[in-house]
């Protein structure tokens, strides 16, 4: 049974950085021979969850959503079976839940990870960790 645990949310200032960890545990094979897109999405009050970067586990091709391109990186340390998100510039918007969700394995990869809360790939979230950040 495949699990996330997400930590290094909290409160920053407008402008400052923050690193989101995830660690999957319950993993059939390591990171790099496991098949799977893993990643970030985020829901703020009020609003839909939405896909902010996702990574697939065999190779490091990387896949973000155009609003965050440029400030936020998305990177994996294969050894630890862990996935980050560094974001900087951090603004007021980008205040919300982040959680760490990955999809099934696949048996063959399609090419891309998916950015949207509703594909039907993703199979395994995270409980979420609070990321808020005032002007």
């Amino acid at each position: 049974h495949v699990q996330l645990v997400e930590s290094g949310g909290g409160s920053v200032q407008a402008g400052g950085s923050l690193r989101l960890s995830c660690v999957a545990s319950g993993l059939t094979d390591g990171f790099r021979f496991d098949s799977r897109c893993i990643g970030w999405f985020r829901q703020a009050p009020g609003k839909a969850r939405e896909g902010v970067a996702v990574v697939y586990t065999g190779a490091d091709n990387a896949f973000y959503a155009d609003s965050v391109k440029g400030r936020f990186t998305i990177s994996q340390d294969i050894a630890k079976n862990s996935v980050y998100l560094l974001m900087n510039s951090l603004q007021p918007d980008v205040t919300a839940t982040y959680y760490c969700v990955s999809t099934g394995r696949f048996g063959r990869w399609p090419g891309w990870c998916p950015l949207e809360s509703t594909s039907p790939t993703l199979a395994h979230w995270g409980q979420g960790t609070q990321v808020t950040v005032s002007s």
